[in-house]
């Protein structure tokens, strides 16, 4: 990780201290259980809440520290830097993501119900946009809620839903009127105990095995229409000023897991010997490590400096999707430069670096694609 950062200082330090802490005594000693769970320990979410480090900007009249998003961005890091990209993806989906469409469209009611149970880990929220058929096109998908007196009654199904297992909470995008249009779309919050709710299947995927995501459906469950989430008909507009908060922690991940196959890489190539000598000691490795190095220096750079806008309110989802197409594309290509300097090595899984690899896949994908995010950055040329 790099140090001497201008946009944080000692508080943050210690929190890092923190982070770095509860992963060595709360994660460490269960990551290889829960992998082949594919699933973490619910008893996660009360440890996290209890060491503060859920959701640190909720004000502290609804149970938080009142913090700037920069303590989001520590505990963010140093949960992909730790290399157990699994929890980190739910807790980021959890603080990082859901708290941001709570903070800024709920209301105060709705807020002392759902915030200090996020803050201490007893309501784990998840956040459902993807359909089976749907990926991108979030115009495109089906569920809906039906106005009945005071209540919605909602059909559909989701899936790829992060903390689908696990979610007390679930902010649903669905379908409040006919047509296409994304007027027509409203955030519903669905409470997982109501009747209708069901989890389908914890699904099997290449990587962050342990990152709890899942199938979801509904059938004719009753939300009170008190659970809305921000006015009838805007969910679109509200998911386009949430959605840079959620591209930029993504990026913040991506880099500081590809700075994690950085390091434990250059350690290797210093021990691991190959005609006498390190492979470190090669020029053609030493190039490779130059060009990684200066790759993710300048990667640092940008996304601190997106960090830096968005505590001024000031990052526009153009260069949001830039942090994101930039930091995952470089982690895609920093881990596969690892791999090959580990060698057949870095083939086995009982080696981070190919954890590490399979892990970052997905980061390519998910919160738009880096193709979505071309699209995006072409309309502002």
């Amino acid at each position: 990780m790099l140090t001497n950062r201008e946009i944080y200082d000692d508080t943050h330090d210690q929190l890092r201290d923190v982070v770095r802490r509860f992963c060595q005594r709360e994660i460490a000693p269960h990551f290889d259980t829960w992998e082949r769970n594919g699933i973490v320990d619910r008893a996660l979410w009360g440890k996290l809440g209890q060491t503060g480090l859920l959701c640190p900007s909720v004000p502290e009249s609804f149970g938080g520290l009142d913090a700037d998003f920069r303590m989001h961005t520590v505990v963010a890091e140093e949960l992909a830097y730790s290399g157990f990209m699994g929890p980190a993806a739910d807790v980021s989906v959890h603080s990082d993501v859901c708290l941001g469409y709570l903070l800024s469209q709920a209301n105060d009611e709705q807020k002392a119900r759902w915030l200090p149970g996020m803050v201490d880990g007893s309501l784990v929220c998840a956040i459902a946009m993807t359909e089976p058929g749907t990926g991108s096109d979030l115009q495109g998908i089906r569920t809906s809620a039906r106005r009945d007196g005071d209540d919605w009654i909602i059909n559909g199904a989701k899936t790829f839903i992060s903390n689908g297992q696990h979610a007390d909470l679930v902010i649903v995008v669905t379908r409040t009127s006919e047509g296409r249009g994304s007027g027509n779309m409203s955030l519903i919050v669905v409470e997982t105990d109501r009747p209708g709710y069901a989890r389908g299947r914890n699904l099997d995927k290449l990587g962050q095995i342990s990152a709890d995501t899942s199938e979801i459906s509904f059938t004719d469950v009753r939300v009170p229409v008190a659970n809305t989430l921000g006015p009838v008909g805007q969910a679109m507009g509200i998911l386009m000023t949430e959605l840079p908060q959620e591209r930029l922690v993504i990026g913040v991940t991506s880099i500081a897991a590809a700075q994690k196959a950085f390091d434990i890489t250059l350690a290797y190539v210093r021990e691991r010997e190959a005609f006498g000598k390190p492979i470190g000691t090669f020029q053609v490795t030493r190039h490779k490590l130059a060009d990684m190095a200066t790759e993710l220096s300048v990667g640092w750079a940008f996304i601190d400096q997106c960090i830096s806008r968005h505590l001024r309110g000031a990052l526009t989802t153009y260069d949001a999707s830039k942090a994101k197409l930039w930091a995952t594309e470089l982690q895609g290509r920093v881990v596969d430069a690892c791999v090959q300097l580990h060698g057949g090595y870095g083939f086995m899984r009982e080696y981070e670096i190919c954890r590490l690899y399979a892990d970052a896949r997905v980061q390519r994908i998910y919160g738009g694609t880096s193709e979505i995010m071309k699209e995006l950055i072409s309309r502002n040329l």
